[in-house]
């Protein structure tokens, strides 16, 4: 919404309908330059669709809009769309901090550590340390998102703007990592997104160069989910389209990961990796892989949001309002999503 949408929503949204408000008393508002109280402090949360409650608190005192963001950038995003992003994980944030205090749960432990990278330690090193501090055996990771949970992170599938994106993650103001995980990713790119965004937490601690920590992030991610000591001995046969499908159902992760990890090991030519990409290309593989795995489905924040209101008894509505949501939208986000995530 701009500052116009919100003054009209504002205007429709008073007691009798024609109240005058204009853009001017918006961007005021919003730059703090007046106080928001009462009737307008009312008309702005209805035309805005959020609980009072939310608009008076101070992001930054509840720690929520600070903290580095993560996502694997790419050139065709618009500023809109990380805008988008960047208050889905700070309301989020904001989110499960309620629910978590309401449950008496407010600072959850969890096993998530920094590795630094230097000119020893690459982020194939982290990766590994990850997997081996998580007790993640050899081979393939069989659910990316279990892995997560398991180390105390927090999964939310999330509308994160459209296809360009596919998961975003940013360190808790109170400990755990949360990563956004967007309801338009297949299962392979869910995988390998999610994968990404864990090498950003644990490489990165500042913004740094985008692309050499884009790269790294996905150095990580194909170390992550393709250990180099498990799969180099699935390359020493011809690398093609059919190994390329047998290694996918196997991996669980798309042909063009598979393709480019065989290139990095070396078990491929350059010549090779561009012939079967140009295949692949022309069988539209490079966009729609032939076979799609099930999309993999966060599970912590709905047994939390369960046992707030069945084993707590906690009113929907009451819960709702620890999450700074309307009821309506609480049910859409923590109750219906449970039963959709996965689809």
């Amino acid at each position: 919404m701009t500052q116009a949408d919100v003054a009209d929503a504002m205007a429709k949204a008073s007691a009798s309908g024609a109240t005058v408000v204009s853009q001017g008393y918006v961007s005021r508002a919003e730059a703090g330059r007046l106080t928001v109280t009462d009737d307008r402090l009312a008309m702005y949360a209805t035309a805005l669709g959020y609980p009072r409650g939310l608009l008076c608190l101070a992001p930054e005192a509840d720690g929520a809009g600070v903290g580095l963001i993560h996502h694997r950038k790419r050139a065709s995003l618009s500023v809109a769309t990380l805008r988008h992003v960047r208050a889905q994980l700070a309301l989020t944030h904001i989110q499960l901090r309620g629910l978590t205090s309401a449950a008496g749960n407010p600072a959850s432990g969890h096993r998530f550590t920094r590795v630094a990278l230097d000119d020893l330690v690459t982020a194939e090193d982290a990766a590994g340390r990850v997997r081996r501090s998580w007790g993640i055996p050899p081979g393939p990771v069989p659910d990316m998102i279990g892995a997560i949970e398991e180390a105390g992170g927090l999964v939310v599938v999330r509308d994160l703007g459209g296809g360009l994106l596919d998961a975003a993650g940013q360190w808790g103001p109170h400990g755990a990592p949360l990563l956004l995980v967007s309801n338009r990713a297949p299962g392979l790119r869910r995988r390998f997104g999610l994968a990404h965004e864990l090498g950003h937490l644990v490489m990165h601690t500042d913004p740094g160069s985008g692309p050499e920590q884009e790269k790294q992030a996905d150095a990580f991610a194909a170390e992550f989910l393709m250990p180099a000591s498990d799969i180099r001995k699935d390359f020493t046969d011809r690398v093609d389209l059919p190994k390329l499908m047998e290694l996918q159902r196997t991996w669980r992760v798309s042909m063009t990961a598979l393709l480019r990890r065989a290139l990095d090991l070396g078990a491929v030519t350059e010549w090779r990796h561009r012939t079967v990409t140009a295949e692949m290309s022309a069988l539209g593989y490079r966009t729609a892989e032939p076979a799609e795995i099930a999309r993999e489905r966060p599970g912590l924040v709905s047994e939390l949001v369960r046992a707030l209101l069945d084993e707590h008894g906690l009113p929907l509505a009451e819960a709702a309002s620890r999450a700074y949501l309307l009821p309506e939208d609480f049910q859409r986000l923590y109750v219906e999503s449970d039963r959709t995530s996965s689809l």
